[in-house]
């Protein structure tokens, strides 16, 4: 049985002006991974480096003057080539995704309770009565306390917290067989970001749901995340089983994610570790490797080719030429 979700050769551009001249820039460069069923994937990378625009493009949610090329497969659909009604037919049933920023995901002069109703409705035949009940399910489902008062608030009455697990609930009525999770914690504190990670363990354990967690935090990606690919400037440049990324990451931009991260050993009296430089624009990125300028182990070739993804161990790929 082949994968659940698979992405080959994805690439992803949009117009940019140039001056007086309109040119197509690469946002995403050939991406490629796959998740099994019941698998999660995280994955990693600064803010810009092409994540969320992966998300959307397997959603089929770019907009129109989006260019995309490569394949996008679910379940043996086509997602990119696919028509309109059977990929519509898909999203938010078999494939669901909670966004950003929930407080401007939802609706904010439409009941919590009737929204998540309107996504049973959207995909089964049932009356709004039966919708409803399903949606106070739901709601109970992601912990919501009272959930059968709570589906008759407005998002503005909820906590951060709970407009999230609102979200999730949207997510999850239909049993989708996979949820894709863009930076769902960014916006809450510590406290409820572990309660939000670890409804969603429960949830892929009850469920079996297959998942892709996005998000630039690579403490959070290591508690929900089999595997895990980091992104750079639009390309994958490392993935593999979380563990061996995490304990042993081979690319110098992963390892100074790794190093970034604040420990209980670390000297709180010294400034934390960071990655000198900035992320380089798509529309004029170095001619080698895209992370070469602010490599501290650059060599003569890295500035000359762009490097390919390599199998250093098995299922462990790196795209630099210092560990090849």
């Amino acid at each position: 049985m082949g994968p659940l979700l698979n992405v080959e050769h994805l690439t992803i551009s949009f117009p940019s002006r140039q001056g007086v001249r309109v040119t197509n820039v690469d946002a995403v460069r050939d991406v490629s991974f796959s998740i099994g069923e019941g698998e999660s994937l995280g994955l990693v990378g600064e803010s810009g480096s092409g994540k969320s625009v992966s998300s959307l493009a397997i959603m089929r949610l770019l907009p129109p003057q989006a260019g995309v090329r490569g394949v996008i497969s679910f379940a043996g659909n086509d997602l990119l080539c696919g028509a309109d009604d059977d990929v519509r037919a898909l999203r938010g049933r078999d494939i669901a995704m909670i966004f950003q920023e929930p407080m401007t995901a939802l609706n904010p002069v439409m009941r919590v309770g009737d929204q998540v109703a309107e996504a049973v409705l959207a995909h089964n035949r049932v009356s709004k009565g039966e919708a409803w009940i399903r949606a106070v399910e739901a709601l109970r489902t992601v912990s919501i306390p009272d959930p059968d008062r709570r589906a008759r608030d407005y998002p503005h009455q909820l906590s951060g917290g709970q407009r999230q697990r609102v979200m999730i609930a949207m997510a999850i009525v239909n049993r989708p067989k996979l949820l894709i999770a863009d930076e769902p914690t960014t916006a809450l504190d510590v406290t409820v970001q572990a309660q939000i990670l670890d409804l969603l363990a429960e949830l892929r354990e009850n469920f079996k749901l297959a998942m892709l967690f996005i998000s630039h935090d690579l403490a959070v990606v290591s508690r929900v995340s089999d595997r895990v690919a980091v992104m750079y400037a639009g390309q994958i440049v490392e993935t593999g089983g979380a563990k061996e990324v995490f304990h042993h990451p081979l690319h110098p931009y992963t390892r100074g994610l790794m190093n970034s991260v604040p420990t209980l050993n670390t000297d709180r009296t010294r400034p934390l570790r960071t990655i000198e430089g900035t992320v380089p624009i798509a529309a004029s990125l170095p001619p080698g490797c895209a992370f070469e300028p602010r490599c501290g182990q650059r060599i003569a070739e890295c500035s000359q080719r762009q490097p390919q993804l390599i199998e250093k161990a098995p299922g462990h790929w790196v795209r630099c030429p210092i560990t090849q």
